[in-house]
């Protein structure tokens, strides 16, 4: 008997916004599989559920993804972690994969879900809410109305992608952005987009959470989108 392999998004932050789906399949699994990038390193998607899953007695396994600037590098990671998936996967082992947001959206869950279903183990992906949905929530924003286009993009350093965003679309999502609202500010003032079609959304559900203006002064976390109008 092999195990099966499920890809849980937790969601934003908010505990009460983990999907019932998520929560029963995460309180059955024989294992909650948590990636960090360093081995020992806290990991945000495992505070999220802690408050609604119990997890005294259970196993949780460190699967490290190295952010690594070396492409073979992250490939060898990757396929290291992937392995020891695969190896609890040959024991019978359930195992519960979570990840922040959905699964479908920048997540590393995706590499191992291909790898894990081509070595022949039943894999099934859980949805969860994206930041930048519950964001648009949280700040009372549509994300698009009528007949509007929405372009979602990396990051602010994705420049290219970021002037091809603001110059065809009436909506723009920039996610992690923290680090770059000086340079967000500067191709909107480019393009005579006034600042206040900027809405900040930063640590939603979180400590720090932050919603408004984009504040030049302002630091920003790690988990920080911006959402831009520009109708």
């Amino acid at each position: 008997m092999t195990g099966k392999l499920y890809g849980i998004g937790v969601g934003p932050g908010d505990p009460e916004l983990l999907t019932l789906k998520a929560k029963r399949i995460l309180d059955m699994a024989d294992v909650i599989a948590v990636p960090v990038k360093e081995a020992g390193e806290a990991s945000t998607a495992l505070e999220i559920i802690r408050p609604v899953v119990k997890l005294s007695g259970r196993e949780c396994m460190e699967v490290v993804f190295q952010m690594h600037p070396d492409e073979e590098k992250r490939r060898r990671c990757r396929q290291e972690a992937c392995q020891r998936l695969t190896g609890e996967l040959a024991k019978g082992k359930t195992i519960a994969m979570i990840t922040l947001g959905d699964v479908s959206v920048y997540s590393t869950y995706m590499y191992v879900n291909q790898y894990v279903a081509q070595a022949g183990f039943d894999t099934e992906i859980v949805p969860g809410i994206p930041s930048f949905c519950s964001g648009a929530a949280a700040a009372q924003l549509s994300l698009m109305e009528g007949n509007e286009s929405l372009a979602i993009v990396p990051s602010a350093r994705e420049t290219k992608n970021l002037a091809v965003a603001l110059d065809h679309f009436e909506n723009v999502v920039v996610m992690k952005a923290g680090n770059s609202v000086k340079k967000l500010s500067d191709m909107l003032a480019q393009r005579k987009i006034p600042l206040d079609a900027a809405t900040v959304i930063s640590c939603v559900g979180m400590e720090g959470e932050y919603i408004g203006p984009l504040d030049l002064e302002r630091e920003y976390s790690y988990f920080t989108t911006v959402i831009i109008k520009k109708k």
